[in-house]
Formats: structure tokens, sequence, C-alpha cells
């Protein structure tokens, strides 16, 4: 069964300065060290089969980051990350997607590198294209494409390689309305088979929509993690989109 789990996971950032040298010198002697830059520090959770997550926090709060450890493009500086499944990332929409190849070819190389063989990637062609509603074009070249148009292949590859984990980095607020919905159905059927979902996004209602839990990043530290309700209720209090529980309206009943 896949599963993602983070135990006491740290990850360091080096500090980048023009003052490189100056702070260099000053360190070497003996001046006083610059503190290490904490993108996530002692951060522990774990998310099963079948469990939608939001993940929140505002902006260098350690989402993107958190995301990225998922995927294996870094690997943190202390602590475990365990990951068991094929991951799907959309933590940029169209990353990786070249303007010169053709839709078709760029559905292709974007499959293998998620890990379809040949005769994977034959099965699930159609249901691609069809996801996308790109067939009239899908042999021209990308260069061609709006960035509409390449949002949606990317998506439809993404959420059709049968991942077991698929990641989600803003990318839900972006599209037209009707797409966008076809997005949100497809990731609740892959949450009925069993797929794990980690979304980062500040659009609270599609979060509540599409997820059961929250984990609340602040300063790289998880805040506090819990029903996806009541921690994005604390979370867009706490950030001043919405007024304190004292002034908030009392609920009918």
């Amino acid at each position: 069964m896949p599963f993602v789990e983070f135990q006491r996971v740290s990850k360091i950032y080096s500090r980048q300065s023009r003052e490189f040298v100056w702070r260099f010198l000053v360190e070497a002697f003996g001046g006083k060290k610059a503190a290490p830059l904490y993108a996530l520090r002692d951060v522990d959770f774990r998310v099963d089969s079948g469990e939608a997550v939001a993940v929140v926090g505002r902006n260098g709060a350690g989402k993107t980051t958190l995301l990225s450890l998922v995927a294996g493009l870094t690997v943190p500086e202390a602590g475990r990350v365990l990951v068991e499944g094929r991951v799907s990332p959309l933590l940029e929409l169209g990353a990786g997607y070249h303007p010169d190849l053709t839709g078709r070819e760029n559905v292709v190389i974007n499959a293998a590198v998620l890990g379809l063989g040949r005769a994977e990637s034959g099965l699930c062609w159609e249901p691609i294209v069809e996801f996308a509603g790109l067939r009239d074009c899908i042999d021209e070249p990308l260069r061609t494409y709006s960035q509409g148009m390449v949002m949606r292949l990317a998506f439809a590859v993404a959420v059709h390689v049968a991942p077991d984990i698929l990641l989600i980095d803003e990318v839900l607020a972006v599209g037209d309305g009707a797409f966008q919905s076809k997005c949100i159905e497809r990731l609740k059927e892959m949450k009925r088979r069993g797929t794990i979902l980690l979304c980062v996004s500040h659009v609270s209602p599609l979060l509540r929509e599409i997820c059961d839990r929250a984990l609340w990043l602040e300063g790289g530290k998880l805040k506090q993690q819990g029903p996806v309700a009541e921690v994005l209720l604390k979370y867009e209090q706490a950030s001043g989109s919405l007024p304190p529980i004292s002034q908030a309206p009392a609920a009918d009943g």
C-alpha cells in the first residue's frame, strides 16, 4: 500500500549573498557564523492510501520543499523521508515539455519520465488526449499551444500514469471553470481508488472540497495538523483572512 512518512525531517538551504567573500573571511577569522536557513525543521507526519492532504502556509513556509522531498528532487539534512509507490509530481505544469516537439511527442517522453513503459504508455494515450481535449492539435509543435493548452496536456499526463502518490503545487486554480471542475472530479476519483493526494494551494475552497486533512507549516515547522476544515480555519484566522474566533458569527444550532 502506498504511503508517505516524514520522521523528524529537516532541510537546510545555504544562504546566497553578494557579500559571500566578506562573510567567509569574517567566519574564517573567528567571527559569528551565519545561522542556517531551515526550509523545514523536525517535521513529522504520515499519509496513507486514499488520503488527500492539504499543505498550507505563508510563502516561504516550506510547502514546495516538502513536495520536492516526497518527489525525490532533493534530500533532507536530517531525519527520514519514506515514500512507497509511484510518484507523479505536478509541481510546475509544463516544466519539462519541449516547445519544438509535438504534443504527441511530449506526452510519450513525459509518460516515460514518470515511469511508464511503451505498452503502458500506449494504453493511456487515448484517455490522455480525450481528457486534455487537444485531439485536433496533438501533432502540432508545443510552441503553437497557449499556456492553458500546455497546462491541460501536462495535467492529463500526470493523472493518467496511474500514480500511487500525486503531488499538486498551486495548479488547481488555473484553466477555465469547466476544465477545473473536470480536474477536481478526476482527483476525487483517484482518491477513491486509493491514490494519495498532497495538495499545496492558497485557494481554500478547493482544498476543502478535495482534502480530508491539512498540514499547516509556519517558518519550516509543522504548526498544526488535523481535519482540513479545522486547520484551514485556524490558518485563515492567523493570516488575517478571517476574523478571530471571538468575532466570528455563531454557528446555527
